[in-house]
């Protein structure tokens, strides 16, 4: 069995999808590597089937009709055979010193039958255009080096939420938590870091930077011209997640918390860009995306709005506005998306 499944969801990504692959492929025969075209109309499949012919024991090339990133997360962890699952996005990387020492991990966690639901390592935001790097750790927030459950976790600051670049999964909890992102639809990762933590138990942090994060490519989701063009998508992508799980009923304190602090964010954000584009449809959108929360659990509304600044990204007057505005320029920094 290979230790650990590599899933590269790609789509029109043959000018860089090779330092992906390449990358993955420095953890060698203990990694399965799943390249998925996503019906690209480029030559992405062509450059997949060269490296799966070049390594057959390691590279698979899968093929599939277009149906978005989340499609193509649920076509990897269909196809898995890897004992963990990881997600990399293929205009990112892993980086090589942390690579071989995640692969060392997971042969001691074999041997030593540590069975994880996750493993959380640190990632780097990588923006060569404004020369900048900022690596993203959980130092104070999460115990090293040890078998950990929710009620050993401190913690979280703003910058620390655990998202897709910084989770590694046991490939079954997955599969039994029936996790299945929606097609066509971007940020669906928020989705994959958020659903399955229920079902997360026994977890460990590993202290290392290995996932490399690209910002500033034409054309990104995460660019800010982009995200207020796709607020539809990312107010569904919230809808979904206040769907997912009642958070009220998770009875482990820390672990609702942090969930209740990582809904809240989204709500922020969605509600930060919704009112910094200043047309009226889009205030109208603000208001029925906290009219939906407040509908589905009234308990989360009031904590979330009481204790996470709802009530000031809810203001209708124009002073409320320039301080969500400036809110999120903020919060923009802290996580430094654009």
């Amino acid at each position: 069995m290979k230790l650990l499944t590599v899933t590269i969801p790609c789509y029109n990504s043959q000018d860089y999808m090779a330092k992906a692959i390449e990358s993955a492929l420095q953890g060698g025969d203990d990694v399965e590597i799943l390249v998925v075209d996503d019906g690209s109309k480029d030559d992405t499949l062509s450059i997949a089937q060269q490296y799966e012919s070049k390594y057959p024991h390691i590279v698979r090339a899968i093929h599939k009709e277009n149906g978005g990133h989340g499609s193509a997360v649920n076509t990897g962890i269909a196809n898995a055979t890897g004992l963990y699952f990881k997600v990399l996005d293929s205009d990112d990387w892993f980086d090589k010193t942390a690579m071989l020492k995640l692969i060392k991990f997971l042969r001691q966690s074999v041997v030593e039958s540590m069975s994880l639901d996750m493993i959380i390592a640190n990632y780097v935001y990588e923006k060569p255009s404004a020369h900048k790097r900022k690596a993203i750790n959980y130092n104070m927030a999460i115990p090293k080096n040890k078998i950990i459950t929710w009620s050993d976790v401190k913690h979280f600051r703003m910058s620390q939420n655990l998202l897709m670049h910084s989770i590694i999964y046991k490939t079954k909890l997955l599969r039994d938590c029936n996790l299945h992102l929606p097609e066509h639809t971007f940020y669906v990762d928020n989705i994959y870091a958020y659903t399955p933590l229920p079902y997360v138990k026994k977890m460990y942090y590993l202290n290392i930077d290995l996932y490399r994060y690209y910002i500033g490519r034409e054309g990104q989701s995460v660019n800010e011209a982009i995200m207020t063009k796709r607020i539809d998508q990312q107010i569904k992508v919230t809808k979904l997640m206040i769907d997912s799980q009642d958070l009220m009923s998770i009875h482990d304190k820390k672990l609702r918390n942090y969930m209740m602090k990582y809904l809240a964010m989204m709500m922020i954000v969605s509600s930060a860009l919704l009112v910094k584009s200043g047309s009226p449809d889009n205030l109208n959108k603000r208001d029925e995306l906290w009219h939906y929360l407040k509908v589905k659990n009234k308990t989360v509304y009031r904590i979330i709005t009481h204790r996470k600044l709802g009530l000031p990204l809810q203001s209708k007057n124009r002073a409320g506005r320039k301080i969500i505005v400036w809110g999120y320029y903020f919060f923009n920094r802290i996580y430094g998306f654009n």
